[in-house]
């Protein structure tokens, strides 16, 4: 009798540490942010990524294991809030544009997407047009909105609602000579119902 509890104690135990690794796939290390060399090109419109100002992006999805570059924010979001890529996420990468240049942010800048703060609506220019300033740090991204204007946002607030208005902004802008459009945003008023 003891040796058969002593038995079923063991299998049990046994069961609980195998169920316990098989729960160990979220911890496997995060791929970490690879350099943007000359030849890489955006993931979503094909441009060379170094010939463009503004933080870029880069995507890791739970299906393979191969890295998606991204000449902008923009683009970064533009693809992962696809149907098809939005539930696959493992992770992203953006560069920190309180610590590197605007015009050519340096690969050992690049932060954790889903911990960011981001400044939309602002007058800095980026890959074809309007991008999300990245920040790791929420009073960088406010002090840059404070100078460049625009609304500071969490990861999960960015929608394709919101992409497709700072598109329409970015068409205003080019429809009137290169000027800002009227669309309220200019001057870090609100943008996307915040």
């Amino acid at each position: 009798m003891i040796r058969s509890s002593l038995a079923t104690r063991t299998l049990a135990f046994a069961a609980i540490l195998l169920l316990a690794g098989c729960g160990n796939d979220d911890e496997r290390p995060l791929a970490p942010a690879q350099p943007i060399t000359d030849g890489d090109s955006c993931h979503v419109c094909g441009m060379l990524i170094n010939d463009l100002p503004g933080p870029k992006g880069q995507v890791y999805l739970n299906r393979d294991e191969a890295v998606r570059k991204f000449c902008s924010t923009t683009d970064m979001f533009a693809f992962l809030l696809q149907p098809e890529n939005e539930t696959q996420l493992s992770h992203a990468w953006v560069h920190d544009v309180a610590v590197t240049p605007w015009g050519s942010p340096a690969d050992d800048a690049f932060i954790l997407a889903s911990e960011a703060w981001y400044v939309a609506g602002h007058t800095q220019r980026g890959a074809m047009g309007h991008t999300l300033a990245s920040f790791k740090e929420r009073h960088h991204a406010d002090a840059f909105r404070d100078t460049h204007g625009g609304e500071v946002l969490a990861f999960s607030d960015i929608d394709l609602e919101l992409l497709t208005e700072l598109a329409r902004a970015d068409a205003s802008m080019q429809m009137n000579g290169g000027m800002p459009g009227h669309s309220g945003n200019e001057h870090g008023g609100a943008m996307h119902g915040h």
